[in-house]
């Protein structure tokens, strides 16, 4: 069964923030960055059990980004993928374990 992605408004703007930042340090860096996290997302939407387990939870997964210190953090429902996270690997880690998972 294909399960469509979605991703968490809280996620969209960490994305979102991060671009601008890797934009503002070189030109191009931002789009680079764009790219890779898309790139998961399709790896991940094609193999969901691709990522590695968090915290011993079958449905919560991550996949880490190659080239910058980031991972997407998703959650595997029936119907659907849902990124909970574009978290960096070194600030604030865990952070995201309070959000909601609806």
């Amino acid at each position: 069964m294909n399960r469509t992605v979605r991703v968490d408004s809280a996620a969209s703007d960490e994305f979102a923030a991060a671009i601008r930042w890797y934009e503002e340090r070189r030109l191009g860096l931002g789009g680079e960055f764009y790219d890779r996290v898309v790139d998961a997302i399709a790896t991940l939407e094609a193999q969901p059990d691709i990522g590695s387990m968090v915290g011993g939870d079958p449905k919560t997964r991550r996949i880490l980004l190659h080239g910058f210190p980031y991972q997407i953090v998703y959650r595997l429902r029936p119907a659907e993928i849902v990124v909970v996270a574009v978290a960096h690997l070194k600030r604030r880690p865990g952070y995201w374990k309070n959000r909601s998972w609806a």
